[in-house]
């Protein structure tokens, strides 16, 4: 009798995946990406295996778990995780997924354990992953030694926490040794989380990247904003006024007196910071510019220190003021629907209702980012449309959109084993 081989099920994805090289390798540069990059299933499926499970993912911020056994949890496409403080105040990040059957460790986005138990059947683990309870009933020569959490590759830098699901993760030197630098006046150890909120948008992850990659859009949709920040960030902009190069030459002095870091940086197409002046008077993003917390973050000594904008691609931008920060994150959660996680960050002695109001402090964002769900959303409903075709981007209000569709195009055709066109040589 022959034995027949075993045909495996072809993955659906095999066909999908080439199919995307050939949309990356003959899209026009300066465009923005055909119909199925914002809305096909199996083109979110390779972002979630390819970008999401690939790349450096903010997920957090160390303050968030300043003690031994303090946790945040999240899930990134089907991969729950958690990441916790463990002895000696070692941050480390783990597959939030029982070695028993598979069920899910912490159900909770955040809290305190002493031990991490499965509420399934007890097994229990030690912060550091060690299996050390598995009951008395898995035999006598059950290893507990072999059922260790898994553990995801997890980098710290200024106070921010980054993990990547990759087996061999990206490199990733420059821009922690950078954000550190950057960051070390905030002293974010010594930091909390005032307030934060959750928008579920009904978009492709990416067009929430777009929208906030241009300020094309912001005279026309964020006034709150527009009190205290202005619309560029750089003075080599082509859009950047005399009266903006004069303002950065005379605050950049002040800094500089004052030994902080706020000249343009970039790693790559991935990852930008830069400290650029609020308006002219302002010194918090707030209704009237002034600050929301009397209390001013880490070692700074004046409120009076613009914004440092910090960029991760491909899911986080912040901004970092004398009195308070707002760091955000984006999760894809389906090729259409993506969470969008806001936090407002105070020194961690600043006191609510007398050093700050958390209403007053948020008000700007919170108005912001509705208005920014809203356009991400119609946007996505016109690209579902038959007669959408990829339009043309500003080269002057939009780059950052096209540094941004570089990085992926880039990251993604890398992933997927092929080559990126050449100077991204097709224009027609």
């Amino acid at each position: 009798m022959t034995t027949q081989p075993i045909t495996l099920i072809d993955d659906p994805l095999v066909a999908a995946r080439q199919s995307t090289i050939d949309l990356l390798q003959s899209h026009r540069h300066g465009f923005s990406l055909p119909q199925p990059f914002y809305n096909d299933e199996r083109l979110h499926a390779i972002d979630m295996q390819e970008i999401f499970g690939q790349e450096w993912l903010f997920v957090g911020m160390t303050c968030e778990i300043p003690a031994k056994g303090n946790f945040i949890s999240l899930d990134i496409g089907d991969n729950p995780v958690i990441v916790l403080r463990g002895a000696e105040g070692k941050v480390a990040a783990f597959h939030n997924v029982c070695r028993h059957r598979g069920s899910r460790l912490c159900m909770k986005e955040k809290g305190k354990v002493a031990k991490l138990v499965c509420p399934y059947h007890q097994w229990t683990y030690e912060l550091d992953g060690r299996l050390l309870f598995a009951g008395s009933d898995m035999g006598d020569d059950f290893d507990l030694g072999e059922y260790g959490l898994k553990p995801v590759n997890v980098r710290t830098a200024g106070g921010f926490i980054f993990i990547s699901l990759a087996d061999v993760p990206p490199a990733f030197e420059e821009f922690p040794a950078t954000l550190d630098r950057y960051m070390a006046p905030y002293d974010m150890e010594n930091a909390k989380v005032a307030v934060e909120s959750t928008l579920i948008e009904e978009t492709n992850w990416k067009l929430v990247i777009e929208n906030n990659r241009e300020c094309y859009h912001c005279s026309g949709a964020h006034p709150e904003l527009l009190n205290s920040l202005m619309e560029f960030d750089d003075t080599e902009d082509p859009r950047a006024t005399p009266a903006y190069k004069a303002l950065v030459a005379k605050k950049g002095a002040d800094w500089d007196a004052q030994q902080v870091p706020w000249k343009m940086t970039r790693v790559g197409l991935q990852n930008r910071m830069t400290r650029t002046p609020l308006l002219d008077g302002a010194v918090s993003m707030t209704a009237d510019g002034r600050q929301a917390c009397r209390k001013l973050m880490g070692h700074l000594q004046s409120a009076d220190m613009g914004s440092l904008r910090i960029l991760h691609l491909p899911n986080s931008w912040n901004h970092f003021m004398g009195d308070h920060a707002v760091v955000f994150r984006v999760i894809p959660l389906g090729p259409q629907k993506t969470m969008v996680t806001t936090k407002w960050l105070v020194h961690k002695d600043a006191i609510e209702g007398i050093d700050y109001d958390p209403q007053a402090m948020r008000m700007v964002w919170d108005a912001t980012n509705d208005q920014d769900r809203k356009l991400a959303e119609e946007n996505q409903r016109g690209i579902n449309s038959k007669a959408y075709q990829p339009g043309p981007y500003s080269p002057t209000f939009e780059r950052g959109i096209i540094d941004f569709l570089d990085w992926y195009k880039e990251r993604l055709l890398s992933h997927l084993g092929a080559q990126s066109p050449q100077l991204y040589a097709v224009e027609s």
